[in-house]
């Protein structure tokens, strides 16, 4: 049988910007491809092209940056056999964080954390295995439909509302929703704040 190739944008060395461990380092494994065509996606350059790699490439490329915590994101990773990458990451040694649509329906069980972010369509079950719902909010944004999410808040899951390209409106209107639902939590984007890929 022949080793998977990976389709993968690009590695980097970089803080994580959003959500639960926003301000920790991280390398991000940025996946290549996605089929939701999202109109305010901001990483439209991840979308089709990517560069093939293999199990070893993957790997010595990784293992030239100190931190041992991988972000798989994308693009979409759940396009590619995402359970395979990580035992594969897990197998040398390396904390693994997945950030996913959750669109597509798969094993994250190995991950140590996994964020969900839906968009045009989520699948439940990868609600109801996510560490963290990270909604994007924008003055369009559906209050009621995105109340539909909150039922999938527990003991293991916190729901960020992450204000769409932190425009100030949107920042203003999560902190309103914040407020209402002491519960939920803000997500600005960081990295875009201190101007950091």
């Amino acid at each position: 049988m022949q080793p998977p190739l990976w389709k993968v944008s690009e590695i980097f060395y970089s803080i994580q910007g959003e959500g639960r461990h926003s301000g920790m380092p991280a390398v991000f494994l940025r996946l290549a491809g996605c089929t939701m065509g999202c109109e305010w996606c901001d990483t439209k350059y991840a979308l089709t092209a990517g560069k093939e790699m293999n199990n070893l490439e993957v790997l010595v490329e990784l293992s030239h940056y100190p931190c041992k915590t991988v972000v798989i994101t994308g693009g979409e990773p759940a396009e590619q056999d995402l359970p395979t990458l990580i035992a594969l990451l897990k197998s040398a040694g390396h904390t693994v964080h997945i950030e996913t649509n959750g669109a597509h329906n798969c094993d994250v069980s190995r991950a140590d954390f996994v964020c969900v972010s839906p968009k045009k369509y989520v699948a439940q079950e990868m609600l109801k295995k996510a560490d963290v719902i990270k909604l994007v909010v924008n003055t369009q944004t559906d209050l009621e439909d995105l109340q539909k999410y909150y039922q999938y808040e527990n003991e293991k899951t916190t729901i960020y509302l992450q204000p769409e390209s932190n425009k100030q409106e949107n920042i203003n209107l999560c902190v309103k929703l914040v407020k209402e639902h002491p519960s939920l939590r803000l997500s600005v984007q960081l990295h875009k704040l201190i101007n950091i890929k």
